[in-house]
Order: C-alpha cells, then structure tokens, then sequence
C-alpha cells in the first residue's frame, strides 16, 4: 500500500541577522508535526531554508563591505545548522538564489502576467525596509513602523511592475469561507478575512535594477527585478521541483478540490502568506494552500526581541548551555502556540528543573534504579501508537497542551509508586508494580518522540529490556 504524501513548510527567514529564538519556535513547531506525520507513516515532504534577495539584504551585504552573493552564503549556513542544533527532520533546505527557484520565480512571474494580473505603472509608496512591505498611514504609528521603530519610513516613486491584487478581493474571501479552518487560530482568520473585506490595492511586484539590482531578473525586462515577497513566496512550490516535476507537485502540493500543502508562520506573515501568496497562486492557476498555522512572537522578559535592546536570544547558545530537548522542551511547551510568549532565563531553568529533572528524568531513575535492584525482568515491548489525546493535540497544533497531557501521564506514574510504596514490595506484587511502570514509560516514550526525540530515544534504548540498568540522569538540575 503506497504511503500517503504531507508537505510542510515554514517561512523562509531573512539572511540579514542571525537565527533567533522567535524563528527556532516556528521551526520546531513544524518539526513536530513533521515527525509525527512521519511516524503514522506519510511520506513527509518538509521545506525549510532562507530568503536571500531584497533591499535589506543588498544594504547589509554593503555594510559589510561583501558582494551579496558571498553574504548569503555565509549567512544561510547558519540557518542551515539548526537542524543539528535543533535536531530537526526536515529534508528540504531551499535557497532563493538557487538557479531552480530562479527559474520556478520567473515562470509564475510569466504565468500571472500572461493571465491579465501583472502591468506597469508608477509606484508610490510609504515602504518599510524591514518588512520589505509598502505601509497605509493607518498602520504607522508617529510615522514609524510598529514593526521596526529604528528605521526611517521611505517614500518612494518610480515606475514598477503591479500585481493586480485588488481583482482577488471575492475569491479570496470564497477561499477563507469554503475552508473555515483555512487559517489558524480563528481570530487570525478573521483578521484576514477584514483585511480583505475593506478593499484590496495592487503591490509592486519590481524594482528598478538600477536601484537595487540584488534580485532575480524580470522576464523580458533587463530594467527590473523582482520584488522580494514575489520571489520568496515562489519557494513553497519551487521546492518541490515546479513547474518541472509536475508529478511531484500534484503529489505533495495537491489539487484545486485537494489541497495538500500545510505552512506555518509567524503573525506578521499573516498577509503575505494568506492572501497575497493566496492570490499569486489563483493567478497563476495553481491550487491554494492547505492550511496556514500562524503563531505569535516570543518576547523576551516583556520586551519585544531587538538586537537595539540587545536581548536577542540565539538558539545556538540555548543548546550549548542547556541542551537540545531543553531547548525544544521550552519552546513547545511553555510558548503558546497561538499566541506571543514569554521567555527569560529564569523561567527557563524553572521550567528544565521542574519539567525535566524533578518530572521525567526522576521518574525514569526512580523506575530504572527499582528494576536494577530487584533484577526485574521486563516484559517483550509490544507495538505501540500515539495516545489518542496527542494525537488530537498535535492535529489542532496545540502543541503545549499535548506535553501538558505527556506530563500529567508522568505525574500519574509518580503517584501509583507512591501510593504502592513500589520500592518496599516483594516477589509477584514488585513484578506486577515494575510491570505496571515500565508499560506507562514506554507509552511516554513514545509519546514523546516528535517533541524530545533524542530523549524518546534514550527512555527506550533503557527500558527495551529484558533488563533494566540505572543510568545517567536524563536532566540534571541546574544549580
């Protein structure tokens, strides 16, 4: 029987800065749901990688005094090494400078323009360098941008390319309608679905080559490149090999009556992912997306994370100090999923003390030290499948709410030794009781695979049997 496909894709991260933790949460976040989908037997299809063109990026490679090209090398190698880092599954890692995406970029970009929804025009704008967006004045705030307070709005008049957006305003809103669950959380649908409602405009889709020559070439116009969010938008399907390998584009990316594709986000993606995106692909003919998860920011003791404060937070140092499950337990546990979060160092150690070494790891030495003492023999492990409430955690993408359920699991252990007084049995009742636990923690164990694998991993190597040594401790405490 052949394995049904599932395509997931985060957004591409700029290569303007170094990773940080508010892109860690989204890439673990898909981790997960890429591991578990895995694990019920999907061919999984999961695409990460960076966006690489852009006046932000042309200016940083400047300051920096390197051609972009060798900016973009440097940086998107550091992205890539999250998976070591983070222990991610992802077999995907996509480039926008990659000859392919370039040419998949150009093709859509000709597909719209052929279909009636790309022309000329002059464009003026407020522009944003740091969402690399064109702003309303009701989105500003004393003239800045909420999102980038540190850079100077600029006003710019030249002559671009357009995108007709403003012609997509009722298929869009038929699309949220026929899919209610198109866009999670609910309010971030309806967040969308007023954005729309109140009247789209057309966006440029170029840049004057002369101005910002850092960006994939226009078709048929050597004056213009890209803009930006055109070209990064393209990757979700350029990933898988369109328009070239048209199979594997229908098998994973799906069709018009059966979307496949799965994207998460972050909420200042909302409109570029849900509706621009969205209507890029209804002009080109393309299927729309599956489902669209948006989360919200981490904010760091309160404080929105800005290298000007200079509280921003690297994964990679997490994981030195701390350890990679530590690292994704955190994120995935005590960060809502759809909502902002907070992280500090404080709550962090609170969380891997209590959590980790004085819940899992004890119970696994409590349980491990027991059986290596009375030369408990443990049974043949049987076929295990995820409990029926991760499994519905996981599918709403309730992510914290799914280790809320694993640790009660783990509590529950915790009290049946207690109330047993499991270390004081004898004979047939210590078997029995040793039996008992060691089912829960393989059940735990499994469990807990998409979340903390290489934790997962060590729970079974040690109580695969038939005997059971004390080891290590999975976590010590932090002193």
């Amino acid at each position: 029987m052949a394995k049904k496909n599932y395509y997931i894709t985060t957004t591409l991260p700029y290569v303007n800065a170094e990773p940080h933790i508010g892109f860690a949460l989204e890439i673990a976040q898909a981790d997960v749901v890429a591991r578990f989908k895995k694990l019920q037997g999907y061919d999984v299809f999961f695409n990460f990688g960076t966006d690489e063109h852009g006046q932000k990026i042309f200016r940083k490679a400047i300051e920096e005094k390197k051609g972009p090209q060798k900016y973009v090398d440097e940086y998107a190698k550091k992205f890539d090494h999250l998976k070591e880092a983070l222990n991610l599954s992802y077999n995907n890692f996509i480039r926008t400078t990659e000859p392919h995406h370039k040419k998949a970029a150009k093709e859509i970009w000709r597909l719209c323009k052929n279909n009636g929804f790309i022309q000329k025009g002059i464009y003026k704008a407020k522009y944003c360098v740091g969402c690399e967006l064109e702003k309303q004045d009701s989105e500003l705030e004393e003239g800045k941008c909420p999102l980038h307070p540190n850079l100077e709005i600029e006003l710019i008049e030249e002559e671009n390319y357009f995108f007709k957006f403003s012609l997509f305003q009722k298929k869009l809103l038929d699309l949220y309608k026929r899919n209610p669950k198109f866009v999670i959380p609910k309010h971030r649908l309806t967040e969308i679905s007023n954005f729309v409602s109140s009247g789209l405009q057309d966006f440029s889709v170029s840049r004057l080559k002369k101005k910002m020559p850092w960006g994939i070439p226009v078709p048929d116009d050597d004056e213009h490149v890209m803009y930006v969010w055109f070209d990064a938008l393209t990757n979700y399907i350029s990933a898988l090999g369109w328009p070239n390998n048209p199979k594997k584009f229908k098998d994973f990316w799906g069709i018009t009556e059966n979307p496949n594709a799965i994207q998460f986000a972050g909420k200042d993606n909302l409109r570029q992912q849900s509706a621009m995106w969205q209507a890029m692909l209804m002009a080109a003919g393309l299927p729309p997306t599956k489902q669209i998860l948006i989360h919200g920011f981490i904010t760091i003791g309160g404080q929105k994370i800005s290298k000007s404060l200079g509280n921003v937070v690297n994964p990679y140092d997490l994981v030195k100090k701390y350890g990679t499950d530590a690292t994704r337990y955190y994120l995935l546990a005590k960060i809502p999923p759809y909502e902002d979060g907070d992280f500090t160092y404080d709550k962090f150690e609170e969380a891997h003390n209590s959590d980790l070494a004085n819940g899992l790891g004890n119970l696994i030495a409590r349980v491990a030290a027991m059986a290596d003492k009375s030369n408990f023999q443990a049974p043949e492990p049987k076929p295990l499948s995820f409990s029926k409430e991760v499994v519905e955690f996981i599918g709403g993408y309730e992510f914290d709410k799914a280790l809320d359920y694993i640790w009660y699991r783990i509590k529950r252990a915790d009290v049946f030794i207690n109330k047993r007084g499991v270390w004081n049995l004898n004979g047939t009742q210590k078997q029995a009781a040793l039996t008992n636990l060691v089912g829960r923690i393989r059940q735990i164990a499994y469990d807990l695979q998409p979340f903390l694998p290489e934790t997962a991993q060590k729970i079974e190597r040690q109580f695969k049997g038939p005997n059971i040594k004390s080891e290590k401790p999975l976590f010590p405490r932090l002193k």
